[in-house]
């Protein structure tokens, strides 16, 4: 099993900046890809990254150039920094995993992030 634990959401202003946590626990040594997603009420759950076992990393179109996913092998811990936030990012954030074989999904519990105009 992993077990994930997100922290750092908040509310700020348009045009500042947030970093996510996702603490990850149990079978580490399982994970083969580690994402960040986000839903805004009354919409569809979205995806916004994505990094691999092997550091390669991916963003939705609406975050690129300005999210980065990055990780601390030693602390278990996958990160989201969001640099120039809109209001359009106001949503609940998502962290999720897929590990082992056959392959499985864990999700955290969710953080809110909201940005004022």
């Amino acid at each position: 099993q992993v077990q994930l634990v997100e922290s750092g959401g908040g509310l700020v202003q348009a045009g500042g900046s947030l970093r996510l946590s996702c603490a990850a626990s149990g079978s580490i040594e399982s994970i083969n890809t580690m994402r960040w997603y986000r839903q805004a009420p009354g919409k569809l759950r979205e995806w916004v990254a994505v990094i691999t076992r092997g550091n390669s990393t991916s963003y939705a179109d609406s975050v690129k150039g300005r999210f980065t996913i990055s990780r601390d092998n030693a602390k278990n811990t996958v990160f989201l920094q969001m640099n120039s936030l809109k209001p359009e990012d106001t949503a609940v954030y998502y962290c999720n995993a897929y590990w082992g074989v056959p392959q499985r999904a864990s999700w955290g519990q969710g953080t809110q992030v909201t940005v004022s105009s």
